[in-house]
């Protein structure tokens, strides 16, 4: 029986047949872009494989990389690869404490450092004796260069290959609930997973001369590691663009031009907010509503945000409002939502063309079973399901049924055409002083469909009814200095609040809406570094305020600035 292919002769099949095809285009700064094609990205992979056998490390040594999205980081894990190593990712906005908690729990034996932010605060979790390796765009140091490596080292040879079991990469879960775990994946559940997404990206986008994506979404995260780079080097004819940096992130865009686009629920409804920041929400709908002039509208939004060339639109890693997804569709935008997680590398439920619907995240992948369990949670197996967790196996019988099935933690409803619809997270449940239980994340969704509010949290344990906890846009916030602008918003979180309860359950409804006073973000850790809210970290920092909330008695409250929200 032959073997079957796994990610590695997908990529020397690539580097055979069209070595001189544009494969990875990374900018350098000062508008300058340097094109690595296939030959070039597999010269460089093979030249470091080299270098890290060299150093006689065991079989299956896991190798960090801690780093920004650049061409490196895809060139460093081929090399890994090709070495026989195993790869650990580490979110590039980690603190000091995650980053020595990775690297000493995976046994790291090597650390690659690429481009940073904050490496100043995040080196001292890093030991004085694990070699490092620093990636051209890396901030300075006093490691072994990049470049330096290549040019003295003879490529490796051949097409070094590995067994389907063998663990390529250690996925460390971004710690929203506490400390990261490892997800281990092997070649064989990384290389089907990836040949399934592929697969549904031709069916959404159809073949295309040259696909092209933007590579910005951390790649320590499952999402962008398996749509964006493992699919990339399953199909070949994707060229990849990196984005230079967050300022730089709207012309970034324009320069790719990509025709496949994945993203998170918080970057789809921060592009939504600065289209009405220069258009009145509601101006646009009444253009968008106009036969032919509509369109026009919407491809002119479109080509704005860098989006008119898209022909697959992916939203996943949260939920997103079904309004959100409409609104895109008005303009043209096809958009899609997905289910996936780390456990599974990405691939269980994604909406096609022909089974797709706002709230729902689509029908299960080819070759994903799907059950719900009596209690409601959704459970899975799929193609890319993990191997385990790594030292964790006390997890793994936590979280498999007896017959393979993953418990996900989700609860969910099925439709009879399969679609799936997300309710919430079990664990987020909450019960109040009545004794009802309430699901925050339907209320947020609501919440969060308002052009006013960027993020929101539903919370209120042990409280005689919930209450949210909201981060107003940017460009309102930079207004409420005004007192008549502070007035109106007042008045619109009012009518939310009505608007919102009016479609819940009595024991759901809302007591108040409570305003931050500050915005949630990575670097002040409300966020995790795939902006998702950090629920209990913001639920602790406003315990103490609670209660006084409840007293006031008022609609709309503004959390003091002198005791932040967040």
């Amino acid at each position: 029986m032959s073997r079957q292919k796994l990610i590695l002769d997908y990529v020397f099949d690539h580097e055979a047949t069209h070595p001189d095809k544009v494969y990875l285009s990374q900018p350098v700064g000062g508008g300058k872009v340097v094109d690595y094609t296939w030959a070039q990205t597999l010269d460089h992979a093979r030249r470091m494989a080299a270098h890290l056998l060299s150093r006689g490390f065991e079989p299956g040594a896991r190798i960090a990389i801690l780093s920004k999205n650049c061409a490196h980081f895809f060139m460093a894990e081929l090399a890994i690869w090709m070495a026989g190593g195993t790869t650990v990712a580490i979110f590039p906005t980690e603190t000091a404490a995650t980053v020595r908690y990775v690297l000493e729990h995976s046994g790291a034996s090597l650390l690659f450092v690429g481009k940073l932010d904050t490496w100043h605060q995040q080196s001292s979790g890093v030991s004085a004796g694990l070699p490092c390796i620093a990636f051209p765009l890396a901030p300075e140091t006093a490691f072994d260069t990049w470049d330096a490596i290549i040019a003295q080292t003879p490529p490796l040879g051949g097409r070094p290959n590995r067994a389907a079991n063998d663990l390529a990469m250690l996925m460390y879960t971004s710690g929203s609930t506490g400390q990261p775990k490892g997800v281990m994946h092997s070649f064989e559940r990384i290389t089907r997973a990836s040949e399934c997404i592929r697969q549904h990206s031709l069916s959404i986008a159809g073949r295309e001369p040259e696909a092209r994506m933007l590579s910005y979404l951390p790649l320590a995260h499952v999402f962008e590691r398996a749509w964006v780079e493992c699919s990339s080097m399953i199909d070949g004819s994707t060229r990849i663009f990196f984005a230079e940096s967050l300022d730089t992130f709207m012309q970034d865009l324009q320069r790719a031009r990509p025709t496949r686009f994945v993203s998170v629920p918080r970057l789809w409804l921060k592009f939504q907010q600065g289209v009405f920041a220069k258009m009145p929400p509601e101006k646009l709908d009444r253009l968008l509503r106009i036969p032919i002039l509509g369109r026009l509208v919407g491809r002119k939004v479109l080509k704005g945000l860098g989006l008119d060339q898209v022909l697959s639109a992916g939203s996943g890693s949260a939920p997103i409002p079904g309004e959100l997804i409409t609104w895109y569709r008005r303009l043209g935008l096809n958009l899609l939502e997905g289910y996936a997680m780390t456990e599974d590398f990405a691939y269980s439920h994604s909406s096609t063309q022909a089974l797709n619907a706002p709230g729902y995240v689509g029908p299960p992948g080819e070759g994903v079973e799907v059950r719900i369990s009596e209690d409601g949670e959704i459970l899975i197996k799929s193609p890319g399901q993990m191997l385990g967790y790594y030292k964790r196996p006390d997890l793994d019988a936590e979280c498999f049924t007896g017959d393979g099935f993953f418990r996900t933690g989700d609860m969910g409803e099925r439709r009879p055409d399969g679609l799936l619809k997300i309710t919430g997270r079990t664990k987020e449940l909450f019960k109040t002083s009545k004794g009802k239980y309430v699901t925050p994340a339907p209320i947020e969704n609501r919440l969060n469909a308002h052009p006013l509010v960027e993020m929101a949290l539903v919370s209120g344990i042990g409280q005689p009814a919930a209450y949210a906890l909201v981060v107003l846009t940017e460009d309102r916030r930079q207004k409420l200095r005004d007192p008549a602008v502070r007035t109106r918003t007042e008045e619109e979180l009012e009518r939310l609040l009505k608007e919102v309860n009016a479609q819940l359950a009595h024991y759901e409804q809302l007591k108040m809406i409570v305003v931050s006073p500050e915005p949630w973000t990575i670097e002040n850790g409300c966020l995790t570094p795939t902006m998702k809210v950090r629920r209990s970290r913001i639920e602790a920092a406003v315990s103490a305020e609670v209660e006084a909330w409840y007293d006031m008695q008022v609609a709309v409250h503004w959390a003091a600035p002198s005791r932040p929200a967040a």
